[in-house]
């Protein structure tokens, strides 16, 4: 009965913190960060200031459950194996286009923007605490196949700033700068599916370029 009673509360807390975070999100972008109280933020949630000082005591701590709700997905700790890097590349991409045409990520960078000038340390927790590990995790699995002889890649850091910016500088980018700008869910596979192939031919060691998109 007390694991039924543990896991009721559980729930019931996380259902909360998702609430908070949302209602957060929305106010930041509607009145700003330094204009938004965590008063208002538990009206707007619907749950008590108690509550929401349990789970989140400033601006800040809230801030950084934003960026890491916003860059984490189900599949983050489940990296694809090195040895086809298509199959790895395709999982890695198809991945990042998703999270990205996520409006929750775009309302992160509106909010960073916003407030970069007055609060600085909002862009260090979007980029240590977000992008950063992000990146890092597509940095590894190059490595991996590197190690794998898969591919032969001299600045890995160089390769995933590649591959990832292709896919972000279409699906992503525009909907910040270009009003109405939408990406279809068939168009950022092809995204995807192009990046992939760019990667392969650019970094694929010999003989070793299998493919699963043509």
């Amino acid at each position: 009965m007390s694991r039924i009673v543990t896991t009721y509360h559980q729930r019931v807390a996380q259902e909360k913190r998702a609430l908070i975070v949302t209602a957060a999100t929305a106010l930041f972008l509607e009145s700003g960060y330094d204009r938004t109280s965590l008063a208002q933020i538990a009206e707007r949630s619907g749950v008590s200031r108690a509550t929401l000082f349990k789970q989140f005591p400033s601006k800040a701590v809230l801030f950084d459950a934003i960026v890491t709700e916003s860059w984490s997905t189900a599949d983050e700790r489940n990296p694809p194996p090195a040895g086809n890097l298509v199959d790895g590349l395709s999982t890695i991409g198809h991945r990042y286009a998703e999270l990205l045409r996520q409006s929750r990520m775009t309302d992160l960078f509106r909010i960073v923007i916003a407030e970069l000038p007055r609060f600085p340390e909002l862009a260090h927790a979007q980029f240590s605490q977000g992008k950063m590990p992000y990146f890092e995790s597509v940095r590894d699995y190059l490595v991996a196949e590197h190690e794998a002889g898969t591919v032969r890649v001299d600045d890995v850091d160089l390769a995933a700033t590649q591959f990832l910016g292709m896919i972000s500088n279409y699906v992503f980018w525009p909907t910040l700068l270009v009003p109405g700008w939408e990406v279809s869910a068939e168009r950022a596979t092809q995204v995807v599916d192009e990046a992939v192939r760019t990667i392969v031919a650019r970094y694929a060691a010999a003989g070793r370029e299998t493919s699963a998109t043509g």
